[in-house]
């Protein structure tokens, strides 16, 4: 979680950069939210390209975790998609959908189990 955590970091400091420097300050208003937006779809884009190549993302190389589809196979970019929209509801959902890992007989994640795909050892 902090591998991932310091790869978020770091693409939103580098891209949230390159926002003010084509659009300026976005501390308020219509910015604010554009930016939000932007670095949204910026970290949206790099998890599905993760998913999509590999099904990792350099946090998940680092301890041997890979993300597939029921049947064992790399994620489509309409599935990864999916993936990343839910994964984000649940974020903002305080977790609730992380949490569901706790409850789910196969260990998965709600949007997983949703989505039909697995977290599995590389």
């Amino acid at each position: 979680m902090v591998y991932e955590l310091l790869t978020i970091i770091a693409l939103c400091i580098v891209f949230a950069g390159i926002f003010y420097g084509i659009f300026g300050d976005a501390t308020e208003g219509v910015r604010r939210l554009f930016q939000q937006v932007f670095l949204w779809a910026i970290l949206g884009t790099y998890y599905r390209w993760c998913w999509t190549k590999s099904g990792q993302t350099v946090a998940m190389q680092a301890w041997h975790l890979k993300v597939v589809a029921q049947d064992n196979a790399t994620l489509s970019m309409q599935m990864a998609l999916r993936r990343y929209v839910l994964a984000s509801l649940s974020f903002v959902l305080c977790g609730l959908g992380f949490l569901w890992v706790i409850v789910d007989k196969d260990r998965l994640f709600l949007h997983d189990r949703l989505l039909k795909c697995k977290i599995i050892i590389a």
